[in-house]
């Protein structure tokens, strides 16, 4: 209960604000957290997302829309409805197509480094607010120069309530954790403007708007309307996937939890199909307002849906008040949610577990603030995808040799001169062989064999870590078993999974290698090497 109050006095101001850049009027707003999160609540499987307004998709929609229609007129309004609605058709395709597992491709690594890098995008947003100016640019960098080159003209009776509402909120946190200080500063905050008036000494408010429940109406655009409409909804899909994924399993990581995002995709498929028949506009996973959730101490969907109670009683009896809250202290608010988002016990264990898992963790936040949200997700899906091709590209390959006192098969790098047994090697590759590794392969073979101080007889693949070989490596595979061939050495292939041995009949390697040179175990293809090698010995010596 306390957790959806407190929830609601720190986001409904906000959700106004998002209005603003998405040039609808101030009231819509308060649509996008009242059926859409209902519908979202009802649909999607995350505990703790908030699907609600959102500046990276206003952003997005806005900036299109603005070159078709007037900002903020009936026709504008009617194609930022239909917008939404389309955003939903595409959805519900991506959820049929189940395509929550892109959600699979963010590292929690890159998860770290995103949820950083928006809170300093949205921490120094904040700060225009907090000083009393006005933003001038959606790019971080921009903004930051932008502050100190405005410094002459803050307005310093908003710094003053900002830092006070930032002790307030910050000593709150650390010694009342849980209970809803941020509902009471904002409170406090609406009483002290209404009381005093602070807009006559120069402090922002929200000013009027109208109440009231929104109209259910399901737009009707023109054919040339809809094609126009396609790759803005197209761009917007694309965002709420990407966006709401992270911050879903963002939050789930942190707080040990799953989630399934498919059924994830189908809650933002009905929160946006309500939102563009409610007349309000795109919504989609806040990362701002989860983090705001989960500092509230909401445990479950109940705080989302006792925020949406909040907002439809507001706008029934309370949007009056609302016009006095002062901008600063809803900046201050926000600020500290932000602030809250950088896990710094978090980075400083990868940097220590993991130098180069760090460094992605921070281009990731490093390219949010300076490039922004939607594009950070997918440098990050980039980067993610980059790093684990490049692991596959150089895999480890060992040899695996006898430990001198237990005896047991142990791993060694590959190295010139390195063999199992006199005449015998035993090779390991641990990867999937692909046209990119696959070179590799054929490298150690020659380097094993040609630097050999014993003559090498036979040589066994451990196959117990490939499943799958494509095209590309089946031929280089063939080719250094026709040269071994060649050279009179045997090769046999040990731990070779079913799967594995599909595709090496598929490719001909099952041919290539001849009959009784594929077994299941590595010891029974130890055993049939150290046989023929104990074969050749003998021949040689006759």
């Amino acid at each position: 209960m306390w957790a959806g109050l407190s929830l609601a006095s720190m986001n409904i101001p906000q959700v106004l604000g998002y209005a603003r850049i998405a040039g609808m009027p101030t009231v819509t707003g308060l649509y996008t957290v009242l059926f859409p999160l209902v519908a979202f609540a009802l649909f999607g499987s995350s505990r703790h997302l908030v699907v609600a307004a959102d500046s990276a998709t206003a952003a997005i929609f806005s900036s299109a829309l603005s070159e078709l229609e007037p900002v903020g007129s009936a026709a504008y309004i009617h194609l930022v409805s239909a917008v939404a609605l389309l955003n939903a058709a595409f959805l519900l395709v991506a959820r049929l197509c189940r395509l929550g597992f892109l959600a699979d491709f963010l590292s929690r690594t890159v998860l770290v480094g995103f949820l950083a890098g928006v809170g300093v995008q949205v921490g120094m947003s904040m700060l225009y607010d907090m000083v009393g100016l006005d933003v001038g640019s959606h790019n971080t960098v921009a903004q930051f120069i932008g502050l100190m080159q405005a410094w002459p003209h803050i307005h310093w009776l908003s710094v003053v309530l900002s830092c006070v509402a930032c002790a307030l909120l910050l000593c709150g946190a650390r010694f009342f954790p849980g209970r809803p200080v941020p509902l009471v500063v904002v409170l406090g905050a609406l009483g002290v403007s209404w009381f005093w008036g602070l807009a006559q000494y120069g402090v922002t408010v929200l000013g009027p708007m109208q109440g009231g429940l929104p109209h259910f109406l399901a737009p009707v655009i023109s054919w040339h309307q809809f094609l126009a409409l396609l790759p803005v909804s197209a761009s917007c899909v694309f965002v709420i996937i990407a966006q709401s994924a992270a911050t879903s399993h963002a939050f789930a990581y942190r707080l040990h939890e799953t989630v399934d995002a498919n059924a994830d995709i189908m809650g933002l498929c009905a929160a946006n199909a309500v939102a563009g028949l409610s007349g309000t506009f795109t919504v989609n996973g806040s990362p701002t307002q989860t983090a705001m959730a989960v500092q509230a101490g909401g445990t479950s969907q109940k705080a989302q849906l006792v925020f949406a109670a909040v907002t439809l009683c507001v706008l029934l009896f309370f949007t009056g008040p609302l016009q006095y809250l002062p901008r600063c202290i809803l900046g201050s608010v926000v600020f500290c949610v932000a602030i809250g988002m950088i896990d710094r016990r978090a980075l400083n264990r990868i940097r220590m577990e993991s130098p180069g898992e760090f460094r992605l963790a921070l281009v990731t936040m490093g390219t949010v603030i300076s490039i922004g949200v939607e594009q950070g997700i997918f440098i990050a899906i980039a980067l993610s995808l980059f790093r684990h091709v490049r692991h596959s590209y150089r895999p480890h390959t060992m040899v695996l040799k006898p430990d001198p006192v237990t005896h047991e098969l142990e791993a060694a790098p590959v190295r010139a001169g390195e063999q199992t047994e006199p005449g015998l090697v035993v090779y390991r590759f641990c990867a999937d062989l692909f046209y990119a590794n696959c070179s590799l392969f054929a490298e150690d073979i020659d380097l094993l064999l040609s630097k050999a101080p014993v003559p090498v007889q036979c040589v066994v693949v451990d196959c117990s870590a490939i499943t799958d070989i494509d095209y590309s490596a089946a031929s280089v595979v063939r080719d250094v078993l026709f040269r071994l061939n060649m050279r009179g050495v045997r090769v046999i292939f040990g731990r070779v999974a079913s799967y594995a041995l599909a595709d090496m009949e598929r490719h001909r390697i099952v041919a290539a290698l001849g009959e009784g040179n594929i077994y299941a175990q590595l010891h029974q293809a130890m055993s049939a090497a150290r046989q023929w090698v104990q074969q050749a010995g003998l021949a040689v010596r006759h």
